[in-house]
């Protein structure tokens, strides 16, 4: 009995002594967590923190891209993703589910509005075990007026999340300067082409966030410790492109696609003061909303080919800058031979001898061969090419620019480069080069972005100013250029006449580019075979826009010359861009003062003999037209001290009996001042110029007075089709091997 005793109070000992151990144990740990706040080497009042904190994302903007007036291109706008709940539990009362009771059924009334197939969409919505899935990519950043017409389905199930979308809000314009930017698979919006790309980092946003204390049923505390950290929206970037001149451009180039289904069209309108682009544009294009992309490729800055004759501006230029331009002299037009090769006129046959200032309205392949192998030598036709930048890229602030491929290694093709076949150049190369043209000598760079904002606190950090890229000519030459690009629009016998604008006076040159033949063997042939081009300034004086338009292959009509399609783009384009700048038409009066600013008093031929006074008028640059067979001249057209414009048809009546002359490609007008010469009565067919053969009377035949003249007259585009219809029949156009051939029509 007492040894039960003794045992059982030892047992007693032993547990008090654990359980005050224990007790002690804990007292010590208890005294240990509260002195250093740690427990297993944590700390718990973090622990603690974590498990009570909330953090809400406060979602950045992505910066916005505006015109340079401010107005936005492309910006960040709300939109919506449907989302397709699944699981059944989500249903709480069978006679209003809450989850996608039949997918079949709902696939079919959301698959023709969110443009997705029946099939896709049932089987996304087929999944098990999933609570909810996204019915992307038609069901991604849909519009708050297609979210409606899903609700209006009332379909279980079928709910939105709401987001942001990228929208560029003028849909197709200057879609591969702006590009486009879409979300990547973590939701980020990222840009993926053209500026949205190449200015990313700028333009993208950095989130902000909220935190707070909560407590355990996520619930804000009464004094929360709230602690906000503001996002950061991304830079606002500024364009010089306007989008007045932009839209008079896209348009322009719309109905030319319509009416003419061109291979490839290109538009570039410029600021020669300054080398800002007002707009830029191609087509194939795309809409960055839809991103139906046919073409990656900016043709304007990413593509090099033959220019065709709108290079002659330069290879001009140069030769007046160096001294050796003579306008009124003459050379024999037609055919000039390099080596055992032949250069040859478009006309092939050439227009006999006539000046210089004749053959650049005419574009004469071989006035410029002369004026680049004989007045300025090869090598100082490459010096000035690398003067005007042909040599290496513009460096505009755009992504996917090209370079050009000067040929200079055989005497042809140093030749053959002075009128634009041959090498290769980019359309922005030339628009750069004829800002030198147009701004007195002084060649700019061109550039897109205007500047780049702090969209928060509106500070500027990035601005764009003016930069000459050289001086490759003096301000007086530029000036005489531009007055012989004046020629090309307003003569008779100028390649530019569809490009005149009432009102405003036209500086520019014509470009007719050979396409070398994708299978080999030199260059496409045939009617549209070709890229027709124009470069363009006006007012002439003092030019306050460069266009520039190029279109490739367009399928011509019957009657109808490459320069239709061009001409429709470019006149469009001027003139509505000239009245937006708020430069007005001159008034007639003033219009005519400056026609003649550069003409001169014509002298008195009357008395002289016809041999003398013939060559004095050539010698001063103008078209004498003899009319008789006589020895002395009687009278004359214009008369003595009238203004005239060197060019001009100058009418000698000699003794003896009046004849009619060739009237052949001359302009009604002229026909007229002839008519009122000889007091004949002038009829006409049609409009334009007079058509060869076409004249009643026979060339050469004498007329008296009273006598009808009859003409039929052709539009330059009919007549240029004319021609090529007359030279197909006879069997004279065929493939030619450029190397013992010539080479072919330039304009």
């Amino acid at each position: 009995m007492l040894n039960n005793k003794k045992n059982t109070s030892r047992g007693a000992a032993i547990l008090i002594l654990i359980f005050a151990t224990l007790f002690f144990v804990l007292i010590a740990r208890f005294f240990y967590i509260q002195a250093t706040g740690k427990a297993e080497g944590q700390a718990l009042a973090a622990i603690a923190q974590k498990n009570h904190t909330r953090q809400t994302v406060i979602e950045g903007k992505r910066g916005t891209i505006y015109d340079r007036k401010g107005l936005p291109v492309a910006h960040d706008t709300g939109a919506y993703t449907v989302v397709a709940i699944l699981d059944p539990s989500q249903t709480k009362d069978p006679k209003k589910p809450m989850h996608v009771t039949n997918p079949e059924k709902t696939a079919k009334k959301l698959a023709p509005l969110l443009d997705m197939s029946e099939e896709k969409l049932e089987k996304l919505m087929s999944k098990k075990g999933r609570v909810q899935v996204e019915l992307g990519p038609g069901g991604r950043d849909i519009s708050n007026t297609l979210k409606n017409k899903i609700e209006d389905l009332e379909l279980p199930g079928i709910t939105f999340i709401q987001d942001s979308k990228r929208f560029y809000p003028n849909g197709v314009f200057a879609s591969h300067i702006i590009g486009y930017a879409q979300k990547n698979e973590e939701g980020k919006t990222v840009g993926k082409m053209g500026i949205e790309k190449s200015f990313n980092k700028e333009l993208t946003e950095t989130d902000g966030y909220m935190r707070y204390q909560s407590a355990r049923n996520g619930l804000k505390l009464p004094d929360p410790k709230e602690s906000i950290v503001p996002p950061k929206d991304g830079d606002d970037i500024y364009l010089t492109i306007d989008e007045k001149i932009q839209t008079f451009l896209e348009d322009a180039m719309n109905r030319a696609v319509k009416e003419y289904d061109p291979e490839r069209v290109i538009g570039i309108v410029a600021n020669p003061k300054t080398g800002e682009i007002l707009a830029m544009a191609n087509r194939p294009s795309f809409n960055p909303n839809i991103r139906d992309i046919d073409n990656f490729l900016n043709y304007a800055i990413g593509d090099s080919f033959e220019p065709g004759s709108t290079m002659k501006i330069f290879t001009l230029a140069a030769a007046i800058e160096e001294g050796v331009y003579n306008g009124n002299e003459y050379y024999k037009s037609g055919s000039y031979k390099v080596g055992d090769q032949q250069i040859r006129d478009h006309n092939k046959s050439g227009w006999g001898t006539i000046t210089f200032n004749e053959g650049v309205q005419r574009s004469s392949n071989v006035a410029f061969a002369i004026l680049a192998n004989e007045k300025l030598g090869p090598d100082r036709v490459l010096q000035y090419l690398n003067r005007f930048g042909f040599d290496r890229r513009t460096g505009i602030d755009i992504p996917g620019e090209a370079t050009s491929k000067i040929l200079y290694q055989w005497p042809l093709e140093k030749i053959t480069t002075a009128f634009g076949q041959g090498s290769t150049v980019t359309p922005i190369q030339q628009v750069q080069a004829a800002t030198a043209i147009a701004n007195k000598g002084k060649m700019m760079k061109p550039y897109v972005i205007k500047k780049v904002v702090d969209s928060t606190t509106n500070k500027v950090i990035v601005e764009k100013k003016p930069e000459v890229a050289g001086k490759p000519i003096s301000p007086e030459t530029a000036e005489k250029v531009l007055d012989i690009l004046e020629t090309v629009v307003t003569s008779p016998n100028g390649t530019g006449k569809p490009y005149a604008i009432e009102g405003y006076q036209v500086a520019g040159k014509t470009g007719t580019a050979q396409i070398p033949n994708p299978n080999g063997g030199g260059y496409l042939h045939g009617v549209g075979k070709n890229t027709f081009s124009f470069l363009g300034m006006a007012p002439k004086d003092d030019p306050s826009l460069i266009v520039y338009v190029a279109v490739k292959q367009p399928k011509l009509k019957a009657m109808e010359a490459g320069s239709a399609p061009v001409s429709l783009i470019f006149n469009s384009v001027m003139k509505n861009s000239l009245q937006y700048l708020k430069i007005e038409p001159e008034e007639e009066k003033a219009t005519a003062v400056k026609k003649t600013k550069y003409g001169v008093n014509m002298d008195s031929y009357i008395g002289e003999s016809t041999e003398s006074a013939v060559a004095n008028l050539k010698e001063k640059g103008f078209a004498p037209i003899v009319i008789g067979k006589g020895n002395k001249i009687e009278a004359q057209s214009p008369k003595a001290q009238e203004r005239s414009m060197k060019g001009e048809r100058v009418f000698l009546k000699t003794d003896g009996e009046p004849t009619i002359p060739d009237l052949a490609d001359w302009s009604y007008r002229d026909v007229i001042r002839l008519s009122e010469f000889l007091s004949l009565e002038p009829s006409a067919m049609g409009s334009g110029y007079v058509v060869k053969d076409s004249q009643n009377i026979t060339p050469g035949a004498p007329v008296k007075k009273g006598d009808y003249l009859i003409v039929k007259l052709q539009s330059p585009e009919e007549m240029i089709k004319s021609k090529q219809e007359e030279e197909k029949d006879k069997g004279k156009v065929k493939k030619e091997d450029d190397k013992d051939k010539g080479f072919p029509l330039d304009q």
